[in-house]
């Protein structure tokens, strides 16, 4: 593809803050050194037509990282009107269209792309986890539903099982045998060691008997149970008779739940949750069970077994490790939620950026109603999202592709699920962190993100033929399933504060504090692989030692300064805690979440301007899509920076006559980019009818 040249530009910029940053006075040695600041020039404010497709393009392609080809056939699939949701239609009319549509998915067939080649598929899940993130563009609740079909129940029968299984894998991705995941209990939710559903083992009639024993383990919210759901894969504890009446930690269990005719079976009972706050095209509901006996090879064995006599084996000999390499193959979901919610947010922002671009009020100078992306308080409600959203999609594509990567190594043998190297457990420990650190910061941005379109288009947004309100109902859970956010940030954290010490699975509080702080940031720079990343950063963008907000390098170092600080401040906030006992020293972690949840999003942070920085290296140097996206990178991170004002002056890192020109900044910029910010959102290349609402097309706004 040609580069479109950067063309001259007639309204250069008027802030001082567009032309450099000077260090100030009180800065510290390293933000002194002399150095020649680069100065980003104002964008043009009439962007030439035969450029912008170039832009668009670049931009796009930068987007769909190495996904490109299949992205471009979930677009042709989004033209299909009939997918959209039709918020007029009654609950169970919309449980059926719901229904009816994921069998469309089925005849798309993304999501069976991720199935092992032994129950039809491909291993390919980084198609898998797109074509959820594509749903997500269309109809929130047509995702879940699928998601739950393909990536939850279908997920747990292909990951979990063995060629025992294969006919049932093979039933879920056909939608022969719709199912549910039947893990979250009313008393237990996040705590999944601790589920109460217990599954017995009867020597006698080699059956697992599962039982409910009390109403705090009912299974809670589980999606497909209330109306279309025939069997569920249902996480209980393991009895078997040589545990002494102890369990052998959760495992998975098939357990048909209705027959063909849809009737609950014996021993089964099934709750309607009914109306939702979104989400309203999947029946979740409830399940219990009355001493319902399953078969002996209705236990997914791919990590545990039990011997027909009830002798219970596992490859894995350490329980804590057995559990959490059982969970570890499941982390696609959150993966998959992260893209779910980044589709809902771009959905969100291509409404409300051409909403912005058409709709006109308030009288200018000029005494004619002025569009309300001329209003500076508009670009930056929706600007400042816009450039994290591109640095969400960013992330997210590089740990989707590091996903497929340890897929590829296991299948080819070079990586042993039960037996890994020490290498393989951290990098497997890194990747759940990884997964939850993405779900964790692209669900919240949604949330955050949607609730600004709706608001910035008034009274038309909030109108449910306009879509934004649907999208942000859909998307309010996504904070809570699949993990809570309070509890994976922390669990970035607490991957950090362990990245040097013994398996993840065997840490508890007190192992927590058992190591030294002085070495902490080093070896999770190592662990972590944040030395090499910023070595690379260096190279790509030179080492220099520019002190200018603008440079990438600085930008990079600033960003990863904050994150190292505040978890070197964590370790010696739990020091007193080493010479504690157990009970002492679990309060004394507990006292601290706040801390290791600002570890948690200070990670996140420097994860999202490594991803800005490196894939910026991959636009045509004078470009202008070059100049577009450094804009983009400038407001994502100054915006970063003054978030955490405080704490950089605190710190006496940035001065203060630094961070005002910061802010000043950030106006400059959201100025520069707003005529840019069609091509922004094209560059998304959503459907075209994710934008045909009538706010739109209707009457009353400007023609596109």
């Amino acid at each position: 593809m040609r580069s479109s040249k950067a063309s001259a530009n007639p309204h250069p910029a008027t802030n001082p803050a567009m032309q450099e940053f000077a260090p100030g006075a009180d800065a510290p040695a390293a933000a002194t050194a002399k150095a020649e600041p680069r100065s980003p020039e104002r964008l043009p404010s009439t962007p030439d037509p035969e450029v912008t497709p170039e832009v668009t393009a670049a931009l796009r392609a930068l987007l769909d990282g190495t996904n490109a080809e299949f992205r471009a056939k979930l677009r042709e699939f989004g033209e299909d009107a009939s997918l959209y949701p039709r918020p007029e239609l009654d609950l169970a009319t919309q449980r059926e269209v719901t229904f009816n549509n994921a069998q469309k998915v089925r005849d798309f067939g993304g999501f069976q792309l991720g199935f092992r080649p032994e129950n039809g598929g491909q291993s390919r899940a980084r198609e898998a986890m797109s074509t959820l993130e594509g749903l997500a563009w269309i109809d929130g609740s047509l995702a879940v539903k699928s998601g739950v079909q393909w990536g939850l129940w279908g997920g747990a029968l292909d990951q979990l099982g063995t060629d025992r299984h294969s006919e049932w894998a093979k039933k879920a991705a056909s939608l022969e045998m719709p199912g549910c995941f039947a893990m979250t209990e009313r008393g237990h939710g996040s705590d999944v060691q601790n589920l109460e559903t217990v599954a017995t083992y009867d020597p006698a009639t080699q059956e697992f008997i599962i039982d409910t024993p009390r109403p705090s383990a009912v299974k809670n919210y589980i999606g497909n149970a209330a109306v279309h759901g025939r069997a569920a894969a249902v996480f209980a504890q393991l009895i078997t008779p040589d545990s002494d009446g102890r369990s052998n930690g959760v495992h998975c269990f098939i357990v048909p739940i209705r027959d063909e005719e849809g009737n609950p079976l014996p021993g089964v009972t099934i709750g309607d949750h009914g109306p939702k706050g979104g989400l309203v095209g999947v029946d979740n509901g409830t399940l219990a069970f009355d001493k319902v006996r399953i078969p002996r090879e209705n236990l997914l064995n791919r990590f545990a077994d039990v011997s027909p006599e009830g002798k219970y084996h596992s490859p894995i000999a350490n329980k804590n490790s057995r559990f959490f390499t059982m969970l570890g193959t499941l982390i696609r979901g959150r993966i998959s939620v992260a893209g779910a919610a980044g589709g809902a947010t771009q959905a969100s922002l291509d409404i409300a950026v051409r909403y912005a671009n058409r709709r006109r009020q308030f009288e200018g100078a000029t005494g004619n109603e002025k569009r309300l992306i001329e209003h500076r308080a508009h670009r930056r409600r929706l600007l400042i999202p816009l450039a994290r959203t591109y640095a969400l999609q960013l992330l997210y594509n590089q740990i989707n592709d590091r996903y497929q990567e340890q897929l590829a190594q296991q299948a080819s043998g070079q990586w042993s699920v039960t037996e890994p190297t020490e290498e393989q457990k951290y990098a497997s420990r890194e990747m759940e962190s990884l997964a939850a650190a993405i779900k964790t910061a692209a669900t919240t941005h949604a949330n955050r993100t949607i609730q600004e379109c709706r608001e910035a288009c008034g009274g038309a947004g909030y109108m449910a033929e306009n879509r934004l309100s649907i999208y942000r109902a859909d998307a309010d859970v996504f904070a809570t399933f699949e993990g809570d956010n309070t509890v994976l940030i922390q669990m970035v954290g607490k991957n950090l504060l362990t990245a040097y010490g013994r398996d993840m699975a065997d840490m508890s509080p007190w192992d927590i504090v058992k190591y030294a702080a002085n070495t902490a940031s080093d070896v999770v720079r190592r662990r972590t692989g944040f030395t090499t990343r910023l070595q690379n950063l260096r190279d790509l963008v030179g080492d220099s030692e520019s002190t200018s907000l603008f440079d990438a390098n600085f930008q990079a170092r600033v960003i990863d300064d904050r994150a190292q600080s505040v978890l070197r401040s964590l370790v010696r906030r739990i020091q007193p805690a080493r010479k504690a006992d157990r009970i002492q020293a679990a309060a004394i972690v507990d006292q601290c979440q706040d801390h290791l949840i600002a570890v948690g999003w200070a990670r996140v942070d420097a994860l999202l301007v490594q991803a800005m920085v490196e894939a910026e290296q991959e636009l045509a140097p004078d470009s202008m899509e070059r100049r577009v996206f450094e804009q983009l990178r400038h407001l994502f991170v100054l915006n970063t920076i003054v978030t955490h004002a405080g704490w950089y002056q605190e710190h006496n890192l940035i001065s203060d006559g630094r961070m005002k020109a910061a802010r000043a900044a950030i106006n400059d910029l959201v100025d520069s980019l707003a005529p840019w910010s069609l091509v922004l959102v094209d560059a998304f290349g959503l459907p075209k009818e994710v934008s045909n609402v009538p706010m739109l097309t209707g009457a009353g706004v400007d023609p596109a």
